[in-house]
């Protein structure tokens, strides 16, 4: 199978800390992968890390033959325009407005597209998502939830091939929540390939195709979802994992 991301024999530390050790996994492209276990493990690291937000202390991360750290202007405006991150927070710019925040990732990766046009892709996604309030407001206006529909509609604007999700159905209502799952369900069907990192036993059951384990800064486990739910002894463990 192809390789979306890979990531060799990654180290990362902060504060005197070392949060991961020696990590290696491949993520499969096309298909939706699930990095779960404690709080505190180093998920969310890894996922930041696979999406070069953050530069590992040791190892590489390698997306299309380029390590992610190594590259040029120009492959990593198209390693950018290729794949979105959702922040469990939102990350949300608070000096501006919604517009402006949905605007940025067009203007930079779509110069040629017309203010109309830039309009047109907005109202497109945040109607996808599900967000009917005014977009000329800024963030400190709107709710947690509604704070999570329009970083997921961000991450939605340039169709990105690859996706990663943190935490993204956090502070929203069960319908909000089924809205969004269904649009990652599609997406994956469509051939894009989806890394999230979740707590939600029922999301990683309706969305994953690949679970990976990572505690106390390391990979305990990656399998098929499958392998792991027909297996009594590794489903456990993966529940136990999940509730820490």
């Amino acid at each position: 199978m192809e390789t979306a991301i890979k990531l060799t024999n990654i180290s990362f530390s902060a504060q005197g800390r070392d949060i991961l050790q020696g990590v290696s996994v491949d993520f499969n492209a096309g298909i939706a992968t699930a990095i779960v276990g404690p709080s505190g493990g180093g998920k969310s690291t890894v996922l930041k890390i696979s999406a070069g937000l953050l530069l590992p202390t040791e190892g590489e991360v390698v997306y299309k033959n380029k390590n992610v750290a190594l590259m040029n202007r120009a492959e990593n405006l198209l390693f950018r325009k290729e794949s979105a991150f959702v922040f469990q927070d939102s990350a949300l710019w608070a000096n501006q407005d919604l517009n402006q925040i949905l605007e940025l990732p067009l203007k930079i990766h779509f110069p040629d597209m017309t203010a109309k046009e830039r309009m047109s892709r907005i109202k497109e996604v945040t109607a996808e998502v599900g967000y009917r309030k005014d977009l000329d407001i800024r963030p400190a206006r709107l709710s947690m939830g509604e704070q999570k529909l329009i970083g997921f509609a961000r991450s939605l604007l340039c169709n990105p091939s690859l996706l990663f999700l943190d935490e993204w159905t956090e502070s929203l209502d069960e319908a909000q929540a089924n809205r969004l799952i269904n649009i990652v369900h599609k997406r994956v069907n469509s051939g894009t390939s989806v890394i999230f990192v979740c707590h939600d036993m029922r999301i990683m059951n309706e969305l994953a195709n690949h679970v990976i384990i990572i505690s106390n800064g390391a990979i305990t486990m990656s399998a098929a979802k499958e392998h792991i739910t027909n297996d009594a002894e590794l489903s456990n463990y993966l529940k136990m994992g999940m509730a820490l």
